[in-house]
């Protein structure tokens, strides 16, 4: 039985990264191997694939075409990662076309919430920004924060964009209460923060 894990190798920036879950990978199948009441008749083992590219950061290109690999070679039960929503999300729509569970630690994005259909088979063992979404409802109702929410983030449009997807959350769970405007300010490196506070005063207001 073969778990496949599509991870980054290297870049310990990602909570996910290889070096960091690889023990508890290592350890998991040992003690799963150990109780032979667990999985009668198999061995569980592991295949492993780099989800980054050349410059060490999580690819949407590399890590589909290292699931397919993994997936041709090895005919694994279940994928582990990867965890950056870019990387994630089409690893997640070819591993539920095969009929296979892909557990992720990351892929916190507010797409991977609809468990209608192309990511039915992806539960998420960490946090989601829909979370932090209903938090912010939570916190209006409690203020009573009625008529105005700006959101301000940084957004480099390069790797993972973790500021917009966690932006995201609460851009689309804000709107449930009733006749709250919502509007967001992105900023960037070298940007022009004389034009952003002018927009944070016009818009926070």
């Amino acid at each position: 039985l073969t778990l496949a894990v599509v991870l980054p190798q290297h870049n310990l920036t990602y909570p996910w990264a290889w070096p960091r879950v690889g023990p508890a990978v290592r350890l998991a199948a040992a003690a799963v191997n150990s109780r032979r009441d667990l999985l009668p008749g198999f061995t569980l083992g592991w295949v492993f694939g780099n989800s980054e590219d050349r410059h060490g950061v999580c690819s949407e290109m590399a890590a589909p075409l290292v699931a397919v690999d993994l997936w041709l070679a090895h005919h694994p039960a279940a994928f582990l990662g990867p965890g950056c929503v870019y990387s994630a999300a089409p690893v997640a729509r070819f591993t539920s076309h095969w009929q296979l569970p892909l557990v992720t630690a990351g892929a916190e994005a507010h797409g991977f919430d609809d468990k209608s259909e192309e990511f039915g088979l992806t539960p998420r063992a960490g946090p989601s920004h829909r979370k932090l979404g209903e938090l912010g409802v939570q916190l209006h109702r409690r203020f009573n924060w009625t008529r105005r929410a700006l959101l301000v983030y940084w957004d480099e449009r390069v790797d993972d964009r973790p500021h917009y997807f966690a932006a995201e959350g609460l851009y689309v769970q804000l709107p449930t209460l009733s006749n709250l405007t919502v509007m967001d300010v992105v900023f960037r490196h070298g940007g022009n923060f004389s034009f952003i506070i002018q927009e944070i005063k016009a818009k926070g207001r």
